[in-house]
């Protein structure tokens, strides 16, 4: 807060900008006003802005006495509600000989336009004025750059002996920066991780990307920073759990064991017959499709949630589910031809490690190695707004022993019974038309539905929003 001596200071500053100055009392709308506009800071000088009521406009005190009741009334403008978002400010109460004098603080805000029953309020040098639609753009783009990601954002309870220095310094650092740029740089570790968004220098900690990527304890802070891997007996949770499995730790330690433990614990090869006299190795999933979706995951996740990420298998396929839906520019609509970074700095730190490459080409890549391997496309649950799964659907044995696949498509001859009969066991839980469609191999949603998923409506298949059979959000269940 403001001292007295800031106060005399203001009385006569040449700052108008920053200060308004006013003998009355009642005004509520000139208070509002005065406030939203400080608010607003449209020079972007990121300094504070003062109401100060008791004062004439060449400084002098007007012989005001302040009471309880007007430092209520003023103190209650910051929450009635009218002016929004919700200004910080703070109110207090100044004696002189002349007089008292009732200092409202504003400081800037960091999500402009700030606005006062729907009109956003600047200063103009003097002057309090309404914004423009050019001035009310350039509020909405401050607002945007003020608007960190959260792994940019300050991790307030940890200090840098929560990150692995070392590593940074001796593994990290040289891949980020040239040598030569690394060699003349004689700045102090702090400031060297501050300048690319893993130290902040106001708070004097680590960022969360800093903690995630190279913390000693990362779960300390984010309870659901780790993967849980679970080997379930059987096609769905309800069997027996054989193996389970959970890893924690920064990314730069769990990536390589993430990638080592579904090379070695998930991927299998066997011989399948090409003729009589010869053999070709196949694999229940290809290695890097799988480790594709688990970078993924690792890299899109949402943080801030408790969920870990859900590394789950069955007998005949994967299920992976990290917390946070699609993000920023991406929607279902689409998806995958659009892509976005909840946490672009975590994403970064991940392509410099060689872990990702972040050209968009992720499930593109995902797709041509499945098809490649003989398996069904992978199926993207894009809908749920709070997480992100993806299902993979392992190789038919006794597809490829005939030379086909399950990725087989839909000029492929197979049989309708064993395509409704898959259709059935796949809508145990509620499934999308693209979910099934592409489990049982096929490419034209439109075509399928007539043909396999129409017929069993009513009888062995369900709607799960009956009374809007063309929505979006609509799935089937089996009966």
């Amino acid at each position: 807060m403001i001292t007295k001596d800031e106060v005399l200071e203001l009385l006569t500053s040449t700052e108008t900008y920053r200060v308004e100055r006013t003998i009355s009392t009642g005004n509520m709308d000139k208070f509002c006003e005065a406030i939203c506009a400080f608010a607003n800071d449209m020079p972007n000088s990121r300094k504070n802005g003062y109401l100060i009521i008791g004062a004439h406009d060449d400084g002098k005190l007007s012989g005001l006495k302040v009471d309880d009741a007007l430092m209520k009334k003023i103190s209650g403008i910051r929450s009635d509600g009218n002016i929004l978002p919700l200004p910080t400010m703070s109110v207090d109460r100044f004696v002189f000989p002349e007089g008292d004098l009732l200092v409202a603080e504003v400081r800037p805000s960091d999500l402009p336009p700030v606005r006062y029953r729907g009109r956003a309020f600047i200063r103009i040098g003097p002057r309090r004025d309404i914004a423009t639609e050019a001035e009310e753009r350039i509020l909405a783009e401050r607002r945007c750059s003020f608007m960190a990601t959260f792994d940019a954002t300050p991790c307030l309870n940890a200090k840098l002996e929560d990150l692995d220095v070392d590593y940074i310094k001796n593994t990290y650092l040289p891949k980020f920066l040239d040598e030569d740029t690394l060699t003349a740089d004689k700045r102090d570790i702090k400031e060297q991780l501050a300048s690319i968004h893993l130290y902040d220098r106001e708070n004097d900690c680590p960022t969360y990307a800093g903690i995630i990527l190279f913390g000693t304890n990362p779960k300390y802070f984010l309870l659901g920073d780790y993967v849980q891997f679970v080997r379930f007996a059987g096609k769905d949770k309800g069997g027996d759990i054989l193996n389970e499995r959970q890893f924690s730790g920064p990314l730069y330690k769990m990536l390589p064991a993430l990638e080592s433990f579904v090379k070695d614990g998930i991927i299998t090869q066997r011989p399948v017959p090409e003729s009589l006299f010869r053999e070709k190795t196949v694999w229940n999933y290809p290695e890097g499709a799988i480790r594709e979706l688990m970078m993924n995951a690792c890299m899109h996740r949402d943080y801030q949630s408790n969920m870990p990420i859900r590394l789950y298998q069955f007998d005949n396929y994967i299920e992976i589910m990290n917390a946070g839906g699609l993000y920023g520019e991406a929607r279902p609509e689409n998806f995958p031809s659009v892509n976005d970074y909840r946490n672009p700095l975590v994403a970064e730190a991940m392509r410099v490690m060689k872990y990702v490459n972040k050209f968009n080409r992720g499930v593109t890549r995902v797709q041509e190695m499945l098809k490649e391997n003989g398996n069904t496309p992978a199926v993207f649950d894009v809908n749920t707004i709070t997480a992100f799964r993806v299902t993979v659907q392992a190789t038919n044995e006794a597809d490829l022993s005939k030379g086909t696949s399950q990725g087989t498509s839909q000029g492929t001859s197979q049989d309708d019974k064993t395509i409704e009969e898959k259709i059935i066991e796949f809508c145990k839980e509620p499934r999308s038309l693209a979910e099934i469609t592409a489990f049982c191999g096929f490419q034209d949603k439109r075509k399928f539905r007539e043909r396999y998923l129409n017929p069993l409506l009513g009888t062995r298949i369900q709607m799960t929003i009956p009374d809007k059979p063309t929505s979006r959000f609509q799935k089937y269940l089996k009966k």
